[in-house]
């Protein structure tokens, strides 16, 4: 946007600050957080404190580092009135987790370790953030976020100090730390109407395991080495002998990987689903769905003592779920897998559209980082992270409210464009 467009949106940002920024005690605190958010929408290549401060009139490098870096207010409370505002706007399909890296060159930047770079596609120096986005095929938005602490920053009293890492924080997990997430949000009266996300935690059994804890229905994707049983698979004990103790029910026939069932089905058990609109046309491929048991030692600790706690007893049954796999025209064998726990009368059509809603989280990095600013923050403290990291999930909703607007549409509007990606998704 350039400066006529982002002037001519300031009562409307002043009214959003005033209600995002209520938490923020001290007016001239919420100013500057006016400002920053104009700084991050105004056109420049670089969105860190000193060029924004030098292109805005009212710019004040020593005043925004000061807000970003040093000043003690409190994000959780802002990110929170920004989720409660776009959850209704959006009336989200879906919640999407995910992760987003950040390169960086030294160690002193918080939470910076030598780890997989998703911007890279490698190993490198870098910051991971795991994050949950409301989603829909024509809108999103970040709601909330948790910085990743690596085992080594856990056990650096030096480096912890000196960028202010909070004492109660220790290394998570990401999948844990995506739960941790969600908790949060449930705290605070939001909930997903299903939750979405890629193999690097639908792979995870304990993942899984949580969300259908917490009643909460999933699509997922995982690897095809998962291991599972047929839907109709029955476990069954051998004869008690009446000595020791007495076996318990197992499945008799070993599990089955995921990749290995799809392809025994063949390909005409596959048909064509279209799940959306692609800029080049319909995105169609062709689709599998069976009802199946995920196997493998820790889905079966896991099911099991679900079942104790729920029952009192275990008879060997594991819990059935959807396998959903595709099958591109043109590849050999079916390429990628999702499990779900929704309803065993769910349309084929409503698994695929969920597994493939992801793409929007794609867009969203891409504006976050690209057109906001995400990842350009130089600071390297743990409050400034977030606060940064706050301050452009606030410049993200602002824009996304004003795409949703009725004058969004209008042909002249700063945020008429295209929110369909290319057919890569």
């Amino acid at each position: 946007m350039d400066m006529r467009q982002v002037e001519g949106l300031r009562a409307e940002l002043a009214g959003f600050v005033a209600d995002v920024f209520a938490s923020v005690p001290r007016r001239d605190q919420r100013s500057k957080g006016d400002c920053y958010l104009r700084g991050l929408m105004l056109d420049g290549r670089r969105k860190s404190i000193q060029p924004m401060a030098e292109r805005l009139p009212d710019g004040n490098e020593q005043n925004l580092q000061q807000f970003v870096n040093q000043s003690p207010w409190d994000p959780v409370p802002v990110r929170r009135r920004i989720a409660e505002r776009m959850v209704p706007l959006i009336g989200p399909d879906a919640w999407a987790v995910d992760d987003v890296s950040f390169p960086k060159d030294g160690k002193m930047s918080v939470a910076v370790a030598h780890q997989y770079c998703g911007a890279l596609g490698k190993q490198a120096n870098c910051q991971v953030a795991v994050s949950v986005h409301a989603v829909t095929d024509t809108a999103s938005c970040p709601l909330n976020w948790r910085l990743f602490l690596p085992k080594q920053w856990a056990e650096d009293a030096g480096r912890r100090a000196r960028t202010g890492v909070p004492k109660d924080v220790g290394h998570r997990e990401k999948w844990r730390l995506a739960l941790d997430a969600l908790d949060e949000l449930a705290g605070w009266g939001l909930v997903p109407p299903v939750v979405v996300a890629d193999a690097g935690y639908g792979q995870n059994a304990d993942f899984r395991a949580a969300l259908t804890e917490r009643g909460t229905a999933y699509v997922v994707g995982v690897r095809g080495d998962v291991a599972v049983q047929p839907h109709d698979a029955v476990p069954a004990a051998p004869p008690w002998s009446g000595n020791g103790r007495k076996p318990q029910p197992r499945y008799r026939q070993p599990p089955v990987a995921v990749a290995e069932l799809a392809a025994d089905a063949g390909p005409a058990a596959f048909r064509e689903v279209t799940w959306r609109e692609g800029s080049r046309g319909p995105m169609t491929s062709r689709f599998l769905a069976v009802r199946v048991r995920p196997a493998g030692v820790r889905a079966r600790r896991l099911a099991q003592a679900a079942a104790v706690a729920r029952h009192g007893r275990w008879d060997g049954v594991l819990p059935e779920v959807w396998l959903l796999a595709e099958w591109p025209d043109g590849e050999d064998e079916p390429t990628r897998f999702w499990l779900s726990d929704l309803p065993d009368d769910t349309p084929i059509a409503d698994l695929v559209r969920l597994a493939k809603i992801r793409w929007r989280i794609e867009h969203d990095y891409r504006e976050l980082k690209h057109g906001l600013g995400l990842d350009h923050f130089e600071g390297r403290s743990w409050n400034g992270w977030h606060h940064h990291t706050t301050l452009v999930t606030a410049a993200h909703a602002f824009l996304t409210e004003q795409r949703l607007a009725p004058k969004a549409g209008t042909p002249d509007s700063p945020f008429t464009r295209s929110s369909t990606p290319s057919r890569t998704c």
